[in-house]
């Protein structure tokens, strides 16, 4: 993939195996699967499925997350992204595992109950949603319910997913304290979200910037909550 790039441009190469370097080996608080998932959710939210998708997907492949997981994420990151942005990475992944031989699924899933009622989020936040809108409430509803039996993905790694898609969309207000709080809740620290949005400036440096001071203000509102 490197040698790709150079033909592309030699200096671009140079300024992006820098990037790399500091990004994968100087963010320890982070696992190397989770930054894996973070740029397919990047790759995703920014439709950068060409050469970025498919270094992305080659390095799942070799960090040990199956076709099933890459499903998952994109079952997942439907929600935030929009669902024709993960359908286009969908079709791109399907296409890479066959021209690359790369694993495909077993069909391992979880139970959509689409027909069901009710969700999985906080009843402050269903409220506060369904008093702006009631059906759009009801659809908000909806698409929480069908997630809510996903197990391949951890709580953390739904999280600090979530978050990555807050800082490329600016979805910095109600959005971003739900999903740093899912983060928090989850075991995560406060130098690990941190790091989250950190990770995400290569995909946007001023839009990290402005995550960084939302995140800070937040991580000081939060910490001063009694529990």
């Amino acid at each position: 993939m490197e040698n790709q790039v150079k033909a592309l441009d030699p200096v671009f190469a140079e300024m992006n195996a820098a990037t790399d370097r500091l990004l994968w080996e100087e963010i320890p608080e982070l696992t190397r699967r989770e930054k894996v998932l973070l740029c397919l959710t990047a790759d995703v939210c920014q439709q950068t499925l060409g050469l970025p998708f498919q270094q992305h997907v080659t390095m799942a492949a070799d960090c040990g997350v199956s076709a099933d997981h890459l499903r998952e994420l994109l079952r997942f990151v439907a929600y935030d992204s929009g669902y024709p942005a993960a359908l286009a990475a969908l079709a791109r992944l399907t296409d890479l595992e066959r021209e690359h031989a790369l694993p495909t699924p077993t069909g391992q899933g979880h139970e959509v109950n689409a027909d069901g009622t009710g969700s999985p989020l906080p009843e402050s936040m269903r409220q506060a949603v369904a008093a702006l809108d009631a059906p759009f409430g009801a659809y908000m509803d909806l698409q929480s319910r069908m997630r809510a039996g996903m197990r391949l993905l951890s709580v953390r790694e739904r999280a600090f997913i979530t978050m990555t898609v807050d800082v490329l969309f600016q979805t910095l207000q109600e959005s971003f304290r739900a999903h740093l709080t899912r983060a928090l809740g989850a075991g995560a620290t406060p130098e690990e979200a941190r790091a989250v949005v950190r990770f995400s400036a290569q995909f946007g440096m001023t839009k990290a910037w402005r995550a960084m001071h939302v995140l800070d203000a937040l991580l000081t509102e939060l910490d001063a909550v009694p529990v």
